[in-house]
């Protein structure tokens, strides 16, 4: 509900158009001082425009590495250069011990540590600093002989949970251009495409994920039944040769839709990707996030249907 005469939101309308949960807002607001919504007589809280621009000068430093303990001076004193380097520190302690509670497979002192993380900086920060990371470490991990594949094991299946619970409670966008997502044939690691689904449902996006492995023959009819509005294919590892220069190429002939094809693998396949019709997005969420909408908007003034 929007208040006509002040224009103030209630926390779930803040929620859904800054991309920060609940949670967070009200620490932001206990802990740290950064927000001080308006009250109604039943206590519930109210956000002005002036509360929102406010928390979108909050999350621009905070996605510059500021730790949540500087903003507030950061704020006051209207000093927001670059801080990443700096405050680093706070995000080495977290990524530190989750490495300790994966190598005892201790599920509840890592609960603990991303709960925190959570609780203080917004979905986005975390995802890029401390999930990315340690998805990073733990391969090196595993590669060196440091880690085990129990591990990888471990902390897949931890991720695989807790981004399975929010993504299923992802707010839906009606109306939102509908993504269709989904690995590529034999990839079976779908974290990097889950952690790019829900940051697309935070910018409006309608997700419909196929999950792990699927053969691309098999989008076309999910595309057509699902009315989506783009494909975007994840894999970490180079796929087979004719993955990329037979099915991609029949896939984006078949589906007359754009398809988008991004992960770790992608910056080393850059020219098969764009050869075989489709659309490179890299191994950046953001930077992926960015380039989709580029296109996608390039193509709507463009009156593609």
């Amino acid at each position: 509900m929007v208040d006509p005469r002040k224009e103030l939101v209630p926390i779930r309308t803040v929620s859904r158009l800054t991309g920060v949960n609940p949670v967070t807002l009200r620490a932001w607001e206990r802990r740290y001082g950064l927000i001080k919504p308006q009250r109604t007589p039943k206590g519930h809280r109210l956000y002005s425009r002036q509360d929102i621009d406010l928390i979108s000068r909050v999350l621009d430093l905070l996605d510059r590495g500021m730790s949540i303990g500087q903003v507030r001076s950061a704020l006051e004193t209207e000093q927001s250069q670059d801080v990443s380097e700096a405050h680093d520190d706070k995000w080495q302690q977290y990524r530190a011990n989750m490495i300790k509670a994966i190598a005892t497979f201790d599920e509840a002192s890592l609960e603990d540590v991303y709960n925190e993380a959570l609780a203080l900086y917004p979905v986005n920060v975390v995802t890029r600093l401390l999930v990315v990371p340690m998805l990073e470490e733990i391969g090196r991990r595993w590669e060196s002989g440091e880690g085990s594949v129990a591990e990888e094991h471990f902390f897949g299946c931890y991720l695989r949970n807790k981004l399975g619970a929010r993504f299923h409670h992802r707010p839906r966008h009606i109306g939102g251009s509908r993504l269709v997502m989904a690995c590529l044939p034999e990839q079976y690691h779908e974290i990097g495409l889950l952690l790019f689904a829900l940051a697309a449902s935070t910018r409006a996006y309608d997700t419909v994920l196929l999950g792990a492995n699927l053969p691309l023959e098999e989008i076309p009819l999910a595309v057509s039944r699902s009315r989506g509005d783009a494909v975007v294919l994840s894999s970490s590892t180079e796929p087979a040769e004719e993955t990329l220069s037979q099915s991609l190429v029949s896939l984006v002939e078949a589906v007359k839709v754009p398809v988008f094809v991004g992960g770790r693998f992608s910056d080393e396949a850059i020219e098969k990707i764009t050869d075989a019709g489709a659309i490179f997005l890299g191994d950046e969420i953001e930077t992926g996030l960015r380039l989709m909408r580029e296109h996608l908007d390039a193509r709507g003034r463009a009156g593609v249907a």
